[in-house]
């Protein structure tokens, strides 16, 4: 059977409204939202491989989509993410794709410099030699550069999956694929977005890291607001500014 594609606007993410509305969004409970994202983090932060990312956080964007849409919100509405364990894990493993097939090269080539800069086995250490010690700083800058810029990258292309997933009930495949869609019809927006969520971030690790705790659910909930700017509750689908809907294929 041939179903519809959730339809989505474009050019209509503004960094700063985004932020504004997420904050509009959470204030009134911002202690509740602050617990549901802290928490979702850390736990999301304590299996490898991703295993838990993709639950919490879209535990965390069930909260913030129902508050979002004036529906009333409970703390242990976090763990609804476990409803889309399967999906969430699996859009989870496809974003770290492109992070490993960058990362991988880089390190290999950043270890080959030190490498090289260091004597052959069984002889005697040189005196500190300042080229060296340059060369190696000036390899790892740029390992630091690329990896901040794939991260960047993958962090717009991807930005509306997890959100896509709890809202529309779209496989971790089909979320991730509309996700690139929305993202570049709605670039220049985004990149300004991602860039100020970056910056606060930083922001708040050099405030002792507490400032980020702060932070961490406005940050969510501009990245909500943002979701429901490009894509409309389902009863506003109809709306003549929206983009026709894409078809989606046969085995979907």
């Amino acid at each position: 059977m041939i179903d519809d594609r959730p339809t989505f606007h474009s050019g209509v993410v503004r960094p700063m409204e985004c932020l504004r509305g997420g904050w509009a969004l959470i204030k009134d409970d911002y202690w509740l939202f602050m617990g549901i994202a802290v928490l979702g983090a850390l736990i999301a932060s304590v299996a490898p491989f991703g295993i838990l990312a993709g639950p919490m956080l879209c535990g965390i964007y069930i909260c913030l989509l129902r508050r979002h849409d004036g529906k009333r919100v409970k703390f242990e509405m976090l763990f609804k993410g476990f409803d889309h364990f399967v999906q969430s894990f699996i859009a989870t493993l496809i974003m770290m794709v492109p992070i490993l097939v960058v990362m991988v090269p880089c390190y290999i080539a950043f270890i080959a410099v030190m490498m090289a800069q260091m004597p052959p086995p069984g002889q005697k250490a040189p005196p500190p030699n300042a080229d060296a010690l340059g060369t190696i700083l000036g390899a790892y800058a740029l390992f630091i550069l690329v990896m901040l810029a794939i991260s960047i990258v993958v962090s717009i292309l991807f930005f509306f999956t997890y959100p896509l997933i709890v809202d529309r009930k779209l496989t971790g495949v089909q979320a991730v694929g509309l996700s690139i869609r929305a993202a570049r019809a709605n670039l220049g927006g985004l990149i300004g977005l991602v860039l100020l969520l970056n910056l606060l971030g930083i922001l708040g690790v050099m405030a002792c890291y507490i400032g980020a705790f702060f932070l961490l659910p406005v940050h969510f909930a501009a990245v909500a607001f943002a979701y429901r700017k490009v894509f409309p509750d389902l009863d506003d689908e109809s709306s003549s500014s929206v983009r026709e809907p894409e078809r989606m294929d046969e085995d979907d």
